[in-house]
């Protein structure tokens, strides 16, 4: 059955122009990952009905794939209740097709109920009223989904529709996720194909804390490359299949699979790793560990009982955006101007201004644009995908500029600011642990993207202040401000 669908869709793509689709944020799931998405579900072999969920269906491909795989498992006596979600008219012929043909392949009893509401906005009431609902709303036992990946304003309706999870203008993939969740029968599954942004930082909060409260993570799958998930759509995207039981029993390891594309799973690495690993924290994060030494960071880190803002520091974005700023930029040194530190000026662990190059002052007359010189640890804010190392970071101490009482950052930059002023033993020390291989190895887990998140270090596990001043101080004795150095430092306290 999946071979037709699949070879359908592909005919579908071409004849429909990208820009069509991606109204609709709608990106097609290969056969290969159908297929695996399918395979996660434990079916329930004592049942005589079961009800099934494909919201955003497309062209039908999920919900054959796992009629297919019912097909393989259940016994001949099972009826499926197939409910499709589509409110695209471009695709609902092929849907239609694509469902008439799988009720005449099927070897179940196959039931399928297509549904033309927006899948949102159509439960919106229900949704935000489940506390007092009569329970007749919409419930089923195995809910498949690759939802539309397409941000919306924040008063969109399908945002005003949840607004319990929503924060700032969302994405519809995590709406669909959570109204997902709002479908399933107690103790049922759900498989999703999602984007990996949600695991972590504030903007996802609301949604981590909605599918927490009622759901357990009993499977997630990472794909090694960006490119080949969707690559028949040139989408670079940074992708995960979780599983969710709808219970509040966590189970005790989380079974966490990785695969380099979308094509073969045959060459599945696979990892156990104990639950409060996985989710830990009271923002709920979820930590992406691929191997056991991205296990054993998070345990080594774990240790560390505070936060930066605990400590009286913060990170904090640059505050200069260039563009908007352009006619206070200058390239030269003048009576008006302060120092304007780039992401360039981190050089073999310190802040080596200036450079020579352009637009490296700026004009000090603009209250929100300066900062008072004091030490800093600076962050690059962006780093390139093949590089080594996410962190990057420099020391800045205010004698290296005495003359200027005040310096500015551009927003590639991130940087480290305390409440009170930094001795310059608190710079080395937190040079210690944010050039350290540890840390950059629990960020790289913490997120998947190139863009070094404020928010997200702000979280991220730190030693008591005695202990940043004393590594800080070993880092001066030393007089190398090299990786090896600085894991020799860290180490020595996780020991």
């Amino acid at each position: 059955m999946l071979e037709t669908v699949c070879r359908q869709t592909e005919c579908f793509i071409e004849q429909m122009p990208k820009a069509v689709r991606k109204e609709y944020g709608q990106f097609f799931t290969s056969m290969e990952t159908a297929r695996y998405m399918a395979s996660l579900f434990s079916l329930p072999k004592d049942r005589a009905d079961l009800y099934i969920l494909d919201a955003g269906a497309g062209s039908g491909i999920l919900s054959v794939a796992l009629v297919e795989q019912a097909c393989k498992v259940l016994g001949r006596g099972t009826v499926l209740h197939l409910t499709c979600y589509e409110n695209d008219p471009h695709i609902l012929p092929l849907l239609q097709a694509n469902m008439d043909f799988a009720k005449r392949k099927s070897a179940l009893t196959l039931e399928v109920e297509i549904i033309t509401e927006n899948y949102i906005t159509s439960q919106s009431v229900d949704f935000n009223h489940a506390l007092f609902s009569d329970g007749k709303h919409r419930e089923y036992d195995l809910i498949i989904g690759n939802p539309p990946y397409k941000k919306i304003v924040k008063d969109a309706p399908e945002a005003r529709a949840m607004q319990e999870v929503c924060y700032g203008a969302p994405n519809l993939y995590f709406l669909f996720a959570a109204m997902g969740i709002f479908n399933l029968k107690s103790d049922a599954q759900m498989v999703y194909i999602i984007p990996r942004s949600w695991t972590s930082g504030a903007y996802f909060e609301g949604f981590r804390k909605y599918l927490f409260k009622y759901c357990v993570l009993t499977h997630i799958h990472l794909f090694v490359s960006r490119d080949k998930v969707f690559d028949k759509e040139s989408v670079l995207q940074e992708t995960m299949i979780v599983h969710l039981q709808k219970t509040s029993s966590a189970p005790a390891d989380i079974v966490v699979t990785t695969t380099q594309s979308n094509h073969d799973f045959s060459d599945i690495t696979l990892i156990s790793v104990p639950y409060n690993i996985i989710v830990s924290g009271k923002n709920q994060y979820v930590h992406l560990i691929t191997s056991e030494e991205e296990k054993q960071a998070i345990e080594a880190l774990g240790h560390f009982g505070y936060t930066l803002p605990e400590l009286g520091l913060k990170m904090k974005t640059g505050l200069v955006v260039d563009f908007r700023a352009a006619d206070l930029l200058r390239d030269k040194q003048e009576p008006d101007a302060i120092p304007l530190i780039y992401s360039r000026h981190i050089k073999d662990g310190r802040i080596r201004f200036p450079q020579g190059e352009d637009s490296e002052y700026i004009l000090k007359d603009r209250d929100g644009l300066r900062q008072i010189n004091r030490n800093y640890l600076f962050v690059k804010r962006f780093t390139a995908k093949e590089e080594t190392r996410r962190l990057q970071c420099g020391i800045y101490l205010k004698r290296y500029l005495p003359d200027y009482p005040y310096i500015s950052s551009q927003n590639k930059v991130n940087f480290i600011d305390g409440m009170q002023e930094m001795s310059e033993c608190i710079v080395y020390g937190l040079y210690v642990i944010f050039n350290s291989t540890l840390y950059d190895t629990y960020y790289r887990i913490l997120n998947g993207s190139t863009q070094v998140n404020s928010t997200e270090v702000n979280n991220m596990p730190m030693p008591s202040m005695d202990i940043i001043e004393s590594m800080g101080k070993q880092l001066i004795a030393k007089r190398q401000l090299t990786v090896a150095g600085c894991n020799e430092i860290l180490n020595s306290y996780l020991s």
